[in-house]
């Protein structure tokens, strides 16, 4: 009878699907790869995956039950997407569980590391870029500040989002800066 419940429950859950894809469209934009140097690799990729989700994350969680169901969908959406995607890679079955429960302690990492950032000075969001989206390359520091104030101004205009918006993904993330 357990079973039956569980099936019922999943059925209620929200589908997460396109707002992960407008996630995967925000972060696969060609200006962050090529004017803000993040590195257009699998660990760049996922980095700019992660800090979309993030930022819908954040706001959804802000809102209420019902955002945090559908928070709770996103990441499991995320997570199913980077499982497939690893497999596609190559990665055998035996070792994907173990590369999941790496990445997703990684992404907690991050959330707790953008958490603190946000409620100290731009310095600590510089750090923890650095320490993530820019680990394996060196960013200018007018990049690195671009990409700062790019963060803040999203999270900003993440806080106008209502919970039929962002479920409906009828919002626009912010273009990312386009400096020379």
């Amino acid at each position: 009878m357990n079973i039956f419940t569980n099936l019922r429950l999943l059925r209620k859950r929200p589908n997460a699907t396109p707002l992960y894809t407008e996630i995967v469209r925000q972060a696969r934009q060609p200006d962050f790869y090529n004017k803000l140097g993040v590195p257009d690799t699998y660990n760049g990729r996922f980095d700019l995956i992660a800090l979309h989700a993030f930022i819908i994350m954040k706001r959804l969680k802000s809102i209420g039950k019902n955002g945090e169901t559908l928070s709770q969908a996103l990441f499991d959406c995320m997570f199913i997407d980077i499982d497939k995607n690893l497999r596609e890679m190559g990665v055998g079955d035996l070792s994907v569980g173990k590369k999941i429960k790496n990445l997703a302690a990684a992404y907690y990492g991050r959330v707790k590391a953008y958490e603190d950032a946000l409620l100290e000075t731009d310095e600590f969001l510089e750090a923890a870029f650095k320490r993530n989206i820019y680990l394996d390359s060196r960013p200018s520091s007018k990049q690195l500040n671009t990409f700062v104030n790019y963060f803040r101004e999203q999270i900003k205009e993440s806080e106008s989002w209502s919970l039929d918006k962002i479920s409906e993904v009828d919002f626009v993330f912010i273009p990312p800066p386009n400096i020379k």
